[in-house]
């Protein structure tokens, strides 16, 4: 038993569960009766998506790991109302019971607010699903995917490429290392 990571919309694996989508907004052009057919989920449950101002400070801009690591701030505020606070509490002590995953439809999990929920829902004592690529410590550093190069476009973006990867900032410059 335990709480899993997905994208809505991927293909579901055996022993995923009931899949709860944490999105604003539900998938455009799919008929209510087809959300769960076609892998998108079973329930929607948009008390834990960030604000419409959150969300759309976000996506202003591509994240560099300043902006990362305030959004992962606001996100977190958001997060301790009395209500996200109560479902939190719900889906902790279910995760002890049956298999559930939450998902959104962000391509790329290490920069989205799911990342962040798997965490408060372990900080909430959750049984997080092993091998989710989302369950690693993201609030301070800006999320990867394997290995990049980093080249410094200006002071307020990096443009991220494959082939190396994030090193330590230094001052208020990224090296490569």
């Amino acid at each position: 038993m335990a709480v899993h990571v997905r994208r809505l919309g991927s293909r579901r694996t055996p022993g995923e569960g009931l899949r709860l989508g944490t999105v604003r907004r539900p998938p455009r052009g799919v008929r209510k009766t087809d959300y769960a057919s076609r892998d998108y989920f079973d329930v929607w449950l948009p008390e834990l998506t960030p604000s419409a101002k959150l969300v759309e400070w976000a996506l202003s801009k591509p994240f560099t790991p300043e902006r990362w690591r305030r959004f992962v701030q606001a996100y977190r505020r958001e997060m301790q109302s009395a209500q996200s606070e109560r479902i939190l509490e719900i889906l902790a002590q279910l995760s002890r019971q049956a298999h559930f995953s939450v998902g959104c439809y962000c391509e790329r999990e290490e920069v989205c607010h799911r990342s962040i929920l798997i965490e408060l829902l372990a900080e909430h004592g959750a049984k997080v699903a092993r091998g989710n690529k989302a369950w690693a410590p993201v609030h301070n550093r800006l999320p990867r995917r394997g290995r990049r190069t980093a080249r410094e476009r200006s002071d307020d973006q990096v443009e991220i490429s494959k082939g190396a990867r994030w090193s330590e900032k230094r001052g208020s410059r990224w090296r490569l290392g």
